[in-house]
């Protein structure tokens, strides 16, 4: 690498030319299917559920509720190992056209597969098997199209062209949406259930077919194809990447300078707002569906917009300040939300505070990624359900031994322990318990759904617009940001493992890790403190160890 002049960086503007706009749609058509098929598991995981889990017994249905988080979330950056290593050493092309054909094939698959009442163990098997090979190819895509549109990009276009590649995660999730609702309007839910989610999988193949033929016509990367020529690819990319200190210290500095805060922030201001929304206001579903997806559609084009302004006063300086306004703002943000979604919840959390009765020794830290783990204690059972319903509390210590009770103004309701109980029993009581307490939080004033009537939604629309902005601030400028740190010979796979860690590690486990939060403290908002300290860790590192990258010249 190497610091080329300002003088063609800044003030030159040129018109995209026909064979650039090819590049730009080419690699940003694969990586939005295969976000598309990536969103499609997620979107249809409880009808899936149903066809090939249903039937597993306890523990074969955990070992596969397991398997398939990983897939989901662990998986990624094994797959930015494997595809990193092919794209360094055989060619951006040809690596990212072999994971477009592994995604496709992978859930078109899907769509072809008998359910487990056809062939048995053998169809969870073959589906955990694909939505493997899934995650380790978008643990490939996205690394090779940033790098593959960088090193066709003009020096001072850079951010301009990559900040496309960052609009399709959206775009995909778009689309997946599209296409199941489409399917469920058409066939009627009964329909939908038994065969017709197939369809959405199905129709990949169409998309994977014109993506292929758009990428096959692509030529290799010419700095890469340069690179070759002169025979100074790296023989042992992993190696370089990882195991030596010089390009390890910079892998290190782009997970925590920019990508663990990046995951954290793109997953609150896409995901987290909308479970807030739904699970902790309980806002109907159409309508946060319909803002939060408003809000996304407006937003979107501010991606392209702050990848080129990148272009002109930087990279560092835009993604930090996205970060830093979603540390500072995140709670008043929040709370907003509370005030105009919901104000009935708003004045009962005000109003009728609840306390939690309860041995501490018999309280757990409820974090269950994989929604498979049981917490049966007393106390356990009672903060879970007062979570559920929006209900903050404090936790008053009783002796050891002690079943958690709830004090809701003068009223007592008793928890219950499950442990040694039948799957009957414990139904029975948990059923007996949820409607007592609910009965006594209604009458106390908590809602159990936020009054259509009375939700501000233009005020809701804009705060979650805002929280979008923030991800558009912190995501636009980033994957050439990530490109201008390495060198060509190791570029793919130094910039994949570190995107894909803080993505999909840091970032994925960003609802659970809030929602285990917000048990543990009995406070609805305390769950953000996940983003806002990582974010604010990842502020605070980027500004004394992130370099301004923007006048890199990576073709030299």
């Amino acid at each position: 690498m190497s610091t080329q002049s300002t003088n063609n960086s800044v003030n030159s503007k040129r018109v995209i030319t026909e064979a650039e706009r090819k590049i730009l749609i080419a690699s940003s058509l694969g990586t939005v299917f295969e976000w598309y098929d990536f969103f499609l598991y997620g979107s249809l995981a409880a009808v899936i559920a149903k066809q090939f889990f249903a039937k597993a017994d306890p523990t074969t249905g955990l070992i596969f509720a397991l398997l398939a988080f990983a897939a989901g979330f662990i998986v990624r950056p094994f797959g930015a190992l494997v595809f990193g290593r092919l794209g360094d050493m055989i060619g951006r092309k040809y690596t990212f056209l072999m994971t477009i054909l592994i995604m496709g094939l992978s859930t078109f698959g899907v769509g072809l597969l008998p359910a487990y009442e056809s062939i048995g163990i053998a169809a969870p098997i073959i589906l955990i098997s694909l939505r493997l090979l899934q995650g380790l190819a978008l643990g490939g895509e996205y690394g090779g199209a940033v790098v593959y549109v960088a090193e066709h990009a003009p020096n001072n276009q850079r951010g301009q062209f990559t900040a496309w590649i960052q609009t399709t995660a959206t775009l995909g999730l778009f689309l997946s949406l599209l296409v199941i609702l489409s399917t469920r309007l058409f066939l009627g839910e009964a329909a939908f259930g038994d065969w017709g989610w197939r369809i959405p999988f199905l129709v990949s193949i169409i998309l994977l077919g014109i993506s292929v033929w758009i990428r096959m016509s692509m030529s290799e990367s010419p700095v890469f194809a340069k690179m070759k020529e002169e025979g100074a690819e790296s023989k042992a990319p992993l190696t370089e990447s990882f195991l030596r200190w010089k390009n390890l210290k910079i892998v290190l500095i782009a997970l925590f300078g920019i990508t663990a805060g990046l995951g954290c922030v793109w997953y609150t201001g896409q995901f987290y707002v909308l479970l807030f929304l739904t699970q902790t206001l309980k806002v109907d579903s159409v309508t946060a569906n319909l803002i939060v997806a408003g809000a996304l559609l407006l937003a979107t084009p501010f991606f392209l917009i702050f990848g080129t302004l990148s272009d002109r006063i930087g990279r560092k300086k835009i993604i930090l300040t996205g970060m830093a306004l979603a540390v500072l703002t995140y709670f008043p943000i929040f709370k907003g939300l509370t005030h105009y979604a919901n104000p009935a919840l708003e004045m009962a959390l005000k109003n009728s505070p609840v306390v939690v009765v309860a041995d501490p020794g018999d309280c757990q830290f409820q974090f269950n990624p994989t929604g498979t783990k049981k917490f049966t204690s007393s106390c356990d059972i009672a903060k879970a359900k007062l979570v559920a319903a929006s209900v903050n509390y404090h936790v008053e210590n009783a002796v050891p031994g002690t079943i958690a009770s709830v004090k809701v103004g003068d009223k007592i309701v008793n928890s219950f322990d499950s442990v040694g109980l039948s799957k009957e029993e414990a139904a029975l009581k948990m059923n007996n318990f949820a409607k007592e307490l609910s009965a006594t939080i209604s009458e106390a004033g908590y809602p159990q759904k936020a009054n259509v009537d009375e939700i501000n939604k233009p005020m809701v629309f804009l705060l979650v617009f805002l929280l979008v902005i923030y991800v558009t601030m912190a995501y636009g400028p980033t994957a050439a940001a990530l490109v201008e740190l390495f060198p060509t010979k190791i570029r793919y796979s130094s910039l994949s493992l570190p995107y894909h860690i803080g993505t999909g590690w840091f970032g994925g486990l960003m609802p659970t890790t809030a929602f285990a939060l917000v048990a543990l403290e009995g406070d609805i908002y305390y769950g953000l403190w996940y983003p806002v300290i990582i974010a604010a860790v990842t502020v605070i590192f980027g500004l004394i160890f992130l370099p301004e990258t923007k006048n890199v010249d990576i073709k030299l």
